[in-house]
Order: C-alpha cells, then sequence, then structure tokens
C-alpha cells in the first residue's frame, strides 16, 4: 500500500499541499487533478524520491519498482525497440549475464538464468515491445530507426513506451495523452485497463480519465482529497457540494442558462441524425459539469466579429504540400459563418496541414484558395507560444496589441484568464506552458476573428481552462475548424466531423464512436493483410525520395546541433572563468596590471558576443526540426 501521511509539501517556499493522509491500494488506478501550479508535478517527484516533503511521511512497500515518463530523450543510436527494451532493467541485466555464462561454458548459471529470463517474458520482450510501439504509432521500419531521428514529439512517445515496457509496481504518468492521436489514445487506454501495476496518471482528458480511473485524488485549497470512481463521478460529487453553497448558486444558473441556450441552437442546425443524438447525449452532461466548475478562476467569451462574411474560406480542387511534394489533394472545402468543423485522423493524416493551407500559412500547390474580403483569421498553433515576448507581461503584450484600449479595460479581460494583480505585469519568461497557452487564447480572442483554426487549442491546459474554453466557443458566432484529441472538446463545440486519412479530407458520416470503430477496422486491416499490393509498393516508391530528403535534412541539422552545444560548453566554461578571474580583488588593487584587466575584460565581451550568436543558431536550429514535415509514411 501506498500511504502519505501528515503529508505537507512545499516549493519554492510555496506551500502546496499540507495535512495530507492518503491510502492508496496495490493495482489501483488514479487520476490526479488539480490546477495548474497545485502540485501535481511535485507530488510526483516526492513518489519518485527526487523531493522530499515538508512535514509527514511517504510510506511505500519495500522493493516496488517504480516507472515513470522521462522528460527528455538524447540523440541516441540505439534502435527504437531497442529504447523500449531498456526500460526493463532486469531483462537487460539477464541478457548480458547469459552471454557471459555462455562464454565462460557454466551450464548450471546458464540454466539458472534462461529459468529466470523465461518468468519474466524475456522470450515475448521483442514482440511486446513491437506491439506497443504499433499501438502507439510506429511503423515496422520505424523499429529499427535510431531514436535520433525522430522528432520531439515522436521521442516523447518512445519514452511512453519505455515506461510502459517495465514491469513497475507503482507507474507514473504525467500527462501521457500528449503527442498521442485519437488511435493511440485509444489503444493507451484499453492497455491501461490491463495494468497490474498500481497507477497515478495526470491528465487534463476527461474521457481518458473516465475510461481508466476508478479513483480521482484532487488538489483542492492546498489539500488532497480521494474520490471514489471516474472523472464524471468526481464532477458530480463536487458539483452536489458546491450547490450547497449559496455563493455559487448564481453562478451555477448562469451557465446552465448559456447551455441551455446553446443546445436549443444546436438542435435547430443538426442535420446528422447520429451526430445529433451523440451531441445531444453529450450536452446532457453540461449541467453536471458546469456545476462542479462553477468557481473557475477563468471567465471569459468571444466578441461578437465585426463582419461576418458567407462565405468566409473556400477551397477549390485545392492541393498542398511540402518541398513540392504533395500530401493532400482534391480539397473541396466551405467554411460559412457559424461552420463548426472538427478534423479527425491519425497523426501523420495531414490534419495540421490542412490548417495551415486555411490559415495560408502553406502555399497552394495546385487548384484555388478563396478569402472573404473581410476574413479575419485566428490561427492557434504550438509555435504562437513561440511568439511571445519573454521580457514583456501580459499587460504590455495587450497594450501593444490595443495602445488607445485604457489599460483598466485590459486588466479586467487579462482577468477573465486568471491574470490577476501581480500577475498581470510579470514577464512572460518564467510562465508555464499553461500559462503562455492561456495568454496565446486571449491574444488571439481580443482581435474579434470572425474565422478560427483551433491546432490542439488545450494542450497544457488544465481542466478548469478546457472548461472555460469549451462554454466560450459555444457562443462563438463565426467560423470554426480544429484538430484535437479532446473528445469533450470536439463532442461539445463542433457540429460536423471531417476525416483527414490517404491525402485527402471529406465529411465523415458519423460521430466519435464512429470513427473509434473506423479506427479499429482500418487497424485489424492493415494487420491481416499478407503481403504488401502493388499500389502499396508504387506509393512507397514515390515516398522514397521524399523521405530520404527529409531524413537527410534531420541528420544534417542534428549534426550541426551537437557541434553548438560543444561550442556552447566551451564558450560557457571560458566565461565562468573570466567572471572568476574579474572578480578577484587583487585586480583592482592601485598596484594592479590595469593591462591585464583590460585585456580579461575585452575577451569577456568576445565570449559574450561569440554565446549569443551560438546560442542564437541553436534556437534556429531547433526551430527548423520542428517545422520539418514527418517523413512520408513507409508502410
Amino acid at each position: 500500500m501506498l500511504a502519505l501521511q501528515n503529508l505537507s509539501l512545499a516549493r519554492a517556499g510555496k506551500t502546496l499541499i499540507e495535512g495530507a493522509n492518503v491510502r492508496i491500494h496495490p493495482g489501483w488506478r488514479v487520476g490526479l487533478v488539480g490546477a495548474n501550479g497545485t502540485g501535481k508535478s511535485s507530488l510526483f517527484a516526492l513518489l519518485a524520491g527526487t523531493l522530499a516533503p515538508e512535514k509527514g511521511t511517504v510510506f511505500m512497500p519495500v522493493g516496488w519498482i517504480l516507472a515513470q515518463i522521462s522528460q527528455e530523450t538524447s540523440a541516441l543510436e540505439d534502435s527504437a525497440i531497442d529504447f523500449v527494451l531498456s526500460g526493463d532493467a532486469e531483462l537487460i541485466q539477464l541478457e548480458t549475464r547469459m552471454c557471459a555464462a555462455e562464454a565462460d561454458e557454466d551450464g548450471e548459471r546458464i540454466a539458472a538464468l534462461h529459468l529466470r529470463y523465461g518468468d519474466i517474458g524475456g522470450y515475448s520482450a521483442r514482440a511486446r515491445a513491437a506491439e506497443s510501439l504499433a499501438g502507439l504509432g510506429f511503423s515496422e521500419t520505424d523499429c529499427a530507426r535510431p531514436v535520433a531521428e525522430f522528432s520531439g514529439g515522436w521521442r516523447a512517445r518512445l519514452n511512453l513506451a519505455r515506461a510502459l515496457f517495465c514491469r513497475a509496481d507503482l507507474l507514473l504518468l504525467d500527462e501521457p495523452t500528449n503527442h498521442l492521436d485519437l488511435d493511440a489514445i485509444l489503444w493507451l487506454e484499453n492497455w491501461l485497463k490491463g495494468v497490474a501495476a498500481t497507477l497515478i496518471v495526470v491528465s487534463h482528458d476527461r474521457d481518458f480519465l473516465d475510461a481508466i480511473a476508478g479513483h480521482i485524488l484532487a488538489i483542492e485549497n492546498r489539500r488532497l482529497v480521494l474520490y471514489g470512481g471516474g472523472y464524471s463521478t468526481y464532477e458530480k460529487t463536487r458539483a452536489e457540494r458546491l450547490a450547497v453553497e449559496q455563493a455559487a448558486h448564481a453562478a451555477q444558473q448562469r451557465q446552465i442558462a448559456r447551455l441551455t441556450r446553446y443546445i436549443e441552437r444546436f438542435r435547430a442546425k443538426a442535420s446528422k441524425a447520429r451526430q445529433a443524438q451523440s451531441r445531444v447525449k453529450a450536452l446532457s452532461r453540461m449541467t453536471i459539469i458546469a456545476a462542479a466548475h462553477v468557481d473557475s478562476p477563468f471567465c471569459f467569451s468571444f466578441a461578437t466579429p465585426a463582419q461576418l462574411p458567407d462565405p468566409l474560406l473556400t477551397l477549390t480542387r485545392a492541393s498542398t504540400g511540402y518541398h513540392g511534394v504533395e500530401t493532400l489533394a482534391g480539397l473541396e472545402m466551405r467554411i460559412a459563418s457559424g461552420s463548426r468543423i472538427g478534423l479527425i485522423g491519425q497523426n501523420g493524416a495531414g490534419k495540421s496541414t490542412l490548417l495551415k493551407l486555411l490559415a495560408g500559412e502553406l502555399p497552394l500547390l495546385r487548384g484555388e484558395r478563396t478569402k472573404a474580403r473581410t476574413l479575419v483569421t485566428g490561427y492557434f498553433a504550438q509555435h504562437q507560444l513561440e511568439q511571445l515576448r519573454p521580457d514583456e507581461s501580459p499587460l504590455q503584450h495587450l497594450l501593444r496589441q490595443e495602445p488607445e484600449t485604457p489599460e483598466q479595460i485590459l486588466r479586467d479581460y487579462l482577468g477573465g484568464f486568471d491574470f490577476r494583480g501581480d500577475m498581470a505585469t510579470m514577464p512572460v519568461a518564467p510562465f508555464s506552458g499553461g500559462e503562455k497557452s492561456r495568454l496565446a487564447l486571449a491574444l488571439l480572442i481580443r482581435r474579434k476573428p470572425n474565422l478560427l483554426l483551433f491546432d490542439e487549442p488545450t494542450n497544457h491546459l488544465d481542466l478548469e481552462m478546457r472548461e472555460a474554453l469549451c462554454l466560450a466557443l459555444q457562443d462563438y458566432t463565426g467560423g470554426m475548424a480544429l484538430v484535437s484529441h479532446d473528445r469533450h472538446l470536439l463532442a461539445t463545440v463542433t457540429d460536423e466531423l471531417w476525416l483527414v486519412a490517404d491525402g485527402a479530407a471529406r465529411p465523415f458520416d458519423g460521430d466519435l464512436e464512429d470513427y473509434a470503430n473506423w479506427l479499429a477496422a482500418r487497424r485489424a486491416l492493415r494487420q491481416s493483410s499478407p503481403k504488401k499490393t502493388p499500389e502499396h509498393r508504387q506509393r512507397r516508391a514515390e515516398n522514397a525520395a521524399a523521405r530520404q530528403e527529409i531524413l537527410q535534412k534531420r541528420r544534417s541539422f542534428l549534426t550541426e546541433l551537437e557541434k553548438l552545444e560543444t561550442q556552447l560548453t566551451t564558450l560557457t566554461t571560458e566565461i565562468q572563468t573570466l567572471e572568476t578571474n574579474l572578480a578577484n580583488p587583487a585586480l583592482y588593487a592601485p598596484k594592479a596590471d590595469r593591462q591585464q584587466h583590460e585585456a580579461l575584460t575585452r575577451r569577456q565581451k568576445e565570449i559574450t558576443i561569440a554565446l549569443e550568436a551560438t546560442e542564437y543558431r541553436w534556437l534556429e536550429i531547433q526551430d527548423a526540426l520542428e517545422k520539418l514535415p514527418p517523413p512520408p509514411a513507409s508502410r
């Protein structure tokens, strides 16, 4: 049993948790929830032994093996499957010892080691590792590729696969669904349902928590509160408690009235029976959800756009791609005012590519992209966070955008995104990913776009902010197209689904359950195919050149990165030595050598300039790596 007794936890002088008494029994699957900054990651660090409590005790069974997702992965030359296999330390040790025993021709030792190897599933280990990689979206050829060839998002998947492969007693998963498409999330749900380990998972995906969690551990007002049931049960229990509090009642009624208006509007617009049925079912839960989030610190809405032309944007026989290679073709899409389109499809199918084309960030290779004269696009992608100025505050960002608007009005607006008091005037640099995402959204919404294009807008956002975004989008009157693996967001704010697959995009006649069935059928067909078709071989041949070009660019970038990192280490060491020498009081004595002081100062300036240039180039290469498209699929 894992037990926390009278536990208090603090970080950087801030108390996060105090007086906690919690018992988690072996085999429990627990969802850990709480707003960003309340201490979820710190609690994980405590359980992993890298952070000590302020007070109290953590009891964990002796000999328990702990596994968690590593936050970084070096550019290793190990193959993807070997990297995953290394997650089981005993397995690797046994293989090394078996080789040594065979070299010594020690029959007794060989037998004992092979017996243990069989007991821990060593003979099926490679097949199990390959199965995990396939479930997370890796192809057969990917398994043999070096870890260094994968982008950051795919390395995050490798870290997850490695943690899952470990035969752990306690499995700590912090946001495991980040970087996963819906297909991989569904596979992960099924895998976690069968895991024997005690599981504690942090996730802002409510549907994922409902699927796998039997208990919810919530951080509320610096207390740890354990609830039985999944996330929906937790919300209902919390809603019932909050409903008793009179202060919450008025806010709850406003939320319910808002939801009722949205449901009526949806029913009037719905054109597809199956989707309509699914949406009404999802919206029937929204009253409970609203009640559970009445004390949310977030309260904002989208202003009515100045112009609502119809259509906003049209694609006609359009195709697009990267480096002249066509990845999407024959696109026919009309986005009108009030359109609410959810783009679904597997990772690498082209959902983000389509959004970039709609936003005008990717060129047309063929066809037409016709936009309304008064189109105002609000495009939210992950690179939006990089456009924030780290030395400026949220208020300065808004003042630059609206220099004529009174400061108090902008402060009130930022308050709706929980940038209150000193936080509104703090530099953005130390903000968390969630806080930066909130600011990027606030800046985008303030521009009053009549077309919203969202690429994974809920990444880094906690559950409270996700609900606030859902509510705000339900009242939005412009057109919208979004990519998200958050099923709750897709189910409650989109009216139609478009499937991006096989180099095309088309309306999908069904809801998210139908899409899950489509994924399962597609996966089964792929696994049951006895051999590759001529069409498949031809497609592989056509993609080979493009794939090789992208991989060659990636290798070139990685080689330059290694050289730059070596330079950075050398320059940093030298500047530290110079600063130490310049701090020597003897250098400033009356009889000190002035020429030596001038030489040291001159060299310090030279190294500082070189260091800045090297850091800038390092950032340029990192940015170029992230912008490289994924290599065309080989299967």
